[in-house]
């Protein structure tokens, strides 16, 4: 099947029930989307479709064909890293990092929604699990983008 991945056409040799999460990361070759639980629970595998966030792990690769897929290495455009990552890295958010890239596309997709998301709008949309807790430091991140 052909995917369209970051802008990019790839044809891919899998199953269609394959986790679109594998399509991206063992034929496509980009491994900055995780895995994390494998059931739509902790959002390292969170990727753009048509624009909208998604949980990769649980999404078949057979339901991107035809549409737009946008991961963690497609969202800095012409170089600049996009508002959310360099608030990300102006914040110093990360501490092991691994749940970072769902967690940036999935804010990236918040704030293209609601440009200036109250607490509440974070609290309700931003599901993603950080297991080293820096939950404050990623609202004031997004409150840091909001403002770019």
């Amino acid at each position: 099947m052909r995917l369209t991945v970051n802008g990019k056409s790839h044809e891919v040799n899998v199953d269609p029930a394959t986790p679109l999460l594998w399509a991206i990361r063992e034929h496509v070759g980009l491994t900055g989307t995780k895995y994390g639980c494998g059931v739509k629970v902790c959002g390292a595998c969170t990727v753009h479709l048509d624009g909208k966030p998604v949980r990769s792990c649980v999404i078949p690769s057979s339901a991107a064909v035809g549409r737009q897929v946008t991961t963690i290495e497609g969202l800095a455009a012409g170089g600049a890293l996009h508002k959310v990552q360099k608030a990300w890295v102006d914040n110093e958010v990360p501490q092991c990092g691994y749940c970072q890239s769902g967690m940036i596309m999935a804010v990236a997709a918040l704030l293209k929604d609601k440009p200036k998301p109250t607490d509440a709008d974070i609290d309700a949309t931003i599901t993603n699990i950080c297991r080293c807790g820096t939950f404050q430091q990623v609202r004031e991140a997004i409150h840091a983008a909001a403002k770019a």
